[in-house]
């Protein structure tokens, strides 16, 4: 557990010198090990609490209620997943989510228009729990502007304009949201999310508390992450990672399920790029450009696309094999039995 850092992000607020050690902090963390927990982000008490509340009484909704906005019935991949519905490497996850994006009308794609376009369009909400719609768009926009921070850190850390990547996000970030409950299980096989990078920029999780699961993968052991009172475990993705040319690592990471009997609320927001701009690979200082390490892609079918539109696609067809065989037929070599 050590070796996942406690950042304090309210050090940005505190003065030259703990702006300075949160800055190196930050590098420090993200250029060795990928993660840390963020605490100071100031996110009330009672918007968190009302997270939990909310996620509980979705997933407590009868079955017909959530399989009514499954996601089969989106061509955005929005909407619920049921229990074994997602894969990972090819495995099946063991938890049950609802996706939900930035909620904007789907786009009329022109001739020639890239496919991954079609990743915007309206959320599916479940009719009969108005405040879940409510409580988790205020969950955006209030996580949405710690991101903001972050990235701005992030780039006056490696030396750069704190708002070099600004035109990447333009005024309409590809914000995802994921609402999961992970059921316990009898031993066997544990996985809740099998061994991951996340595709995008920024990924800003947090758990319910007192529970774990998540762990990293650090110098091929596999770390869990420590608990803090009110914490958000923050990771980037591998577009970060190809944007600084590997210096920043989008690390490995799976969710171990909880034993039978018990079970875990965790909610995932990824802050992310407008879909149709390509990520710019940035000129580091050549004291930190001497310490990068290239880009790695994890798995010989997972490359790290320059254009988050086209990187977030792909991962959507190899994660949510129904979506991509009822919406997306003509891209499924093989349907997934």
């Amino acid at each position: 557990m050590s070796q996942i850092p406690v950042l304090d992000i309210s050090q940005l607020e505190q003065g030259p010198e703990a702006r300075a050690r949160f800055l190196d902090d930050l590098r420090s963390a993200t250029h060795n090990i990928g993660f840390f927990v963020l605490t100071g982000h100031g996110i009330p008490d009672a918007l968190q609490a009302d997270l939990l509340r909310v996620s509980r009484e979705f997933f407590a909704l009868p079955e017909e209620e959530k399989l009514a906005i499954e996601n089969s019935h989106s061509p955005h991949f929005f909407g619920y997943t049921r229990v074994g519905g997602e894969r990972t490497q090819g495995r099946v996850d063991w938890r049950e989510q609802i996706d939900l994006g930035p909620d904007r009308p789907a786009r009329e794609l022109q001739s020639g228009d890239p496919e991954y376009l079609r990743l915007d369009g309206p959320n599916q909400w479940p009719a009969s729990l108005p405040e879940f719609r409510t409580v988790l768009t205020d969950w955006r926009e209030t996580v949405n502007a710690i991101a903001v921070r972050l990235l701005h850190a992030w780039l006056e850390s490696l030396q750069l304009d704190p708002a070099a990547l600004d035109p990447t996000f333009g005024d309409k970030p590809q914000t995802f949201i994921k609402v999961i409950r992970y059921p316990g299980k009898d031993e066997g096989d544990r996985q809740g999310v099998g061994g991951h990078k996340d595709s995008g920029m920024i990924t800003l999780l947090w758990i319910e508390p007192g529970k774990g699961g998540l762990q990293v993968e650090v110098d091929g052991e596999w770390a869990d992450i420590p608990y803090a009172p009110g914490g958000l475990v923050v990771n980037i993705g591998e577009l970060l990672e190809r944007a600084t040319g590997g210096y920043l690592r989008a690390t490995i990471h799976r969710v171990i399920s909880p034993a039978a009997g018990d079970d875990r609320i965790s909610v995932p927001l990824f802050y992310n790029p407008q879909l149709d701009q390509t990520v710019p690979t940035l000129e580091l200082p050549p004291e930190l450009a001497a310490h990068a390490r290239g880009i790695e892609a994890y798995g010989e079918d997972n490359p790290i696309l320059e254009s988050y539109g086209e990187n977030a696609f792909l991962a959507r067809l190899r994660s949510h094999p129904n979506v991509a065989e009822k919406h997306y037929p003509h891209l499924v070599a093989t349907p997934v039995a």
